[in-house]
């Protein structure tokens, strides 16, 4: 067969493992040339006064910003983020690190190209609109799931629309998957992150754009997450586990692509504000027509988990509200394409999403 020709740049440099974390202050001084040079940190605020924030190896003249992450990451926040520290300094940053979730992630890749690349982050929603390079930038997560570290994109909400900057440059230079990290973090939200990768996985799996490429990374990170969610096979370090089975997730969609769940995931988030990984569990119990393997056995994993999900989430929803999310998922054409083929428009329809919206 015959595909569509791709050149993806992937990420420079990683390290795998516990305890990997202890050297990133070796790998960053590799890039302080003076005296002068500085590295921003953007850190989960969560970790605010506890011992990750004590470890973070911060010169004298680096800038530590805490990142709230209890709304998804919004374009004006990256551009506020991008000014500041455009202020605190008369030259530009050497280095951009992102430490937390998805959302910390999504972040310091953002801002990291928002650096060198002038006007709002907003304009270069959609793919390969970034023209120049960003700043080196360092990706460590502290929960396992979204695949954020490895992925070519980074999801923004817009004040038009919810939808990735997508490129080569959004790629992080460096990565550190440290599952010491990991510990401690709530089971729900351990759960909704890790049944992102798990979804990543299926969706990639089960359309048009998938291809022995995407599948072998999809087809390792579903058994993994299998293995930490529904098999609970016994002497397995299930932070190692997962948090490769979120790199490899990642790296399945570079070939493939995310489908009608994180369709409908956008449209909650955006219109709603719930977050990434929840939203897609939302979705994702209600999409047995699509998946029909895989939401049979996220059931199993909901029961298996003791994790209850919300009920009638859009049930106070307003028609404008339920046609907002409708249009916002139904615009994401690449999704319903890699989902459905390219006639998908003769296979969905707004009054369908609207439908599916008002079951969750």
């Amino acid at each position: 067969m015959i595909y569509d020709f791709r050149n993806f740049k992937g990420v420079e440099n990683f390290a795998f493992g516990r305890g990997c974390f202890n050297h990133l202050d070796s790998i960053l001084d590799k890039k302080r040339n003076s005296s002068e040079d500085f590295m921003v940190f953007l850190l989960d605020d969560v970790f605010k006064g506890k011992a990750l924030e004590k470890r973070l190896p911060v010169k004298h003249n680096d800038l530590l910003i805490f990142i709230n992450v209890k709304d998804e990451p919004k374009t004006k926040e990256v551009d506020r983020l991008r000014d500041e520290i455009l202020q605190f300094s008369k030259q530009l940053p050497v280095g951009i690190i992102g430490i937390g979730g998805g959302s910390v992630m999504d972040y310091s890749k953002a801002i990291s190209m928002m650096i060198t690349n002038p006007g709002s982050s907003a304009q270069y929603q959609g793919l390969d609109l970034i023209k120049n390079p960003g700043i080196f930038n360092v990706c460590i997560p502290t929960l396992a799931g979204t695949g954020a570290e490895v992925s070519m994109t980074t999801v923004l909400t817009g004040p038009e629309k919810k939808l990735g900057i997508k490129c080569d440059y959004t790629v992080p230079n460096q990565i550190l998957l440290d599952p010491e990290l990991t510990q401690g973090a709530p089971l729900e939200q351990r759960f909704f992150t890790g049944m992102d990768c798990y979804i990543h996985a299926v969706e990639s799996l089960s359309g048009t754009w998938k291809n022995p490429f995407s599948d072998a990374f999809a087809q390792k990170s579903l058994e993994m997450c299998r293995s930490v969610f529904l098999d609970h096979e016994p002497g397995i370090d299930a932070d190692e586990i997962l948090m490769v089975a979120s790199y490899l997730g990642g790296l399945s969609l570079t070939y493939s692509q995310v489908g009608v769940c994180h369709a409908l995931g956008y449209g909650l988030s955006y219109v709603l504000d719930i977050h990434h990984g929840l939203a897609g569990c939302l979705a994702f119990n209600q999409l047995e027509d699509y998946y029909p393997q895989g939401v049979k056995d996220f059931h199993k994993m909901l029961e298996k988990n003791n994790i209850k999900l919300p009920l009638n989430v859009c049930k106070n929803a307003t028609d404008e509200q339920i046609r907002k999310m409708a249009q916002t998922t139904y615009n994401l054409e690449h999704m319903w394409d890699h989902a459905l083929g390219k006639d998908w428009k003769n296979k969905i329809t707004i009054e369908q999403i609207e439908d599916l919206f008002r079951r969750i």
